[in-house]
């Protein structure tokens, strides 16, 4: 279902990144058991088998306008599907969940910039602003109130693995931006899959050839479970419909919520204090992500009217 106002694609956008933050935990808490090209193709292999039954008609109903914008959604596959995904498992296999979410945290910085430079998409200094407050509130966050800590932040090669995974994402979200309207939302992520799967199954196949090989285990078994459900088909549906409604700036901010629901989590299953630095954090967070996401005009125009909304916006709308 696409989303019929801003309000609807906050909503989704805030799930995406409470699907996505668990997915960072689940693929770091597993990585002992779960190679991570066998969880990046496992995972697709699920989100392609539970849509396909009903999702292939309209693949055949959107073919003229898929084939006209087939260049970019082979990129958008190769990207989005298979190279972020496959450079984040890896990534986590030699950091932290920490770094992997603090590293995240980036993206809408390189969205604002990278739109900017090369797509001569516009900046406002509120997005300039919001971003900068969300991103305080992260480092908030992650540094307890303390900004020495970021001295003792260990990085490696995971984490630069994981910087390549945020400019990757932040390319697909622009990316995404210019893609055609009209094409049905689910069946460009059924082929988005396909394309992904492609790219991944070299890689999945030689790391089979390694003797690497993820366990048949109940764990093991909901991890893929979860990830080929929220993680694939839920947020990715929730980030598409919400960078083709509010665009990939406003829609890109919504990533620095990981640290926050990553927080919320911890303290919720894991049994971790709820200190003062996460309040400040946290507040941080929702204060840079209001203020980035509203136009000028009041909040009634933002959320409810056509006439506060981009002409690419309403053609969206009225596409669907």
């Amino acid at each position: 279902m696409p989303p019929k106002s801003p309000a609807l694609a906050y909503l989704l956008l805030t799930l995406t990144s409470l699907f996505w933050s668990g997915n960072f935990i689940v693929g770091r808490a597993t990585h002992a058991s779960i190679p991570p090209m066998s969880l990046s193709f496992g995972r697709w292999v699920i989100a392609l088998v539970i849509l396909l039954p009903f999702t292939l008609n309209r693949v055949w109903h959107n073919r003229i306008a898929l084939r006209e914008s087939w260049r970019r959604v082979l990129l958008l596959g190769a990207i989005g599907v298979a190279g972020f995904n496959s450079l984040a498992y890896v990534g986590l296999h030699h950091t932290s969940a920490t770094n992997a979410v603090l590293t995240n945290s980036f993206i809408p910085i390189l969205i604002l910039l990278l739109g900017a430079i090369f797509l001569r998409e516009p900046i406002t200094r509120r997005q300039i602003l919001g971003v900068a407050i969300s991103f305080a509130g992260v480092m908030t966050i992650f540094t307890h109130g303390e900004l020495g800590r970021l001295l003792t932040l260990d990085l490696n090669h995971g984490d630069i693995l994981l910087l390549l995974a945020a400019l990757d994402w932040a390319i697909y979200t622009l990316l995404l931006r210019r893609l055609d309207p009209k094409i049905d939302r689910l069946a460009l992520l059924l082929v988005l899959i396909v394309v992904g799967l492609i790219c991944i199954t070299p890689f999945f196949w030689w790391e089979l050839s390694q003797g690497r090989v993820a366990a048949l285990t109940p764990s093991n078994a909901a991890t893929f479970l979860y990830v080929g459900v929220f993680p694939s088909i839920l947020a990715y549906l929730f980030y598409n419909y919400g960078v083709a409604c509010v665009g990939p700036a406003r829609a890109g901010n919504f990533i620095h919520l990981m640290p926050a629901f990553g927080t919320l989590l911890a303290i919720a299953f894991l049994g971790e204090r709820f200190e003062w630095f996460h309040l400040a954090g946290i507040s941080g967070i929702f204060a840079g992500l209001l203020l980035g996401s509203l136009r000028t005009g009041s909040m009634s125009r933002e959320l409810g009217q056509d006439k506060a909304k981009t002409p690419e916006e309403v053609e969206f709308t009225r596409s669907k």
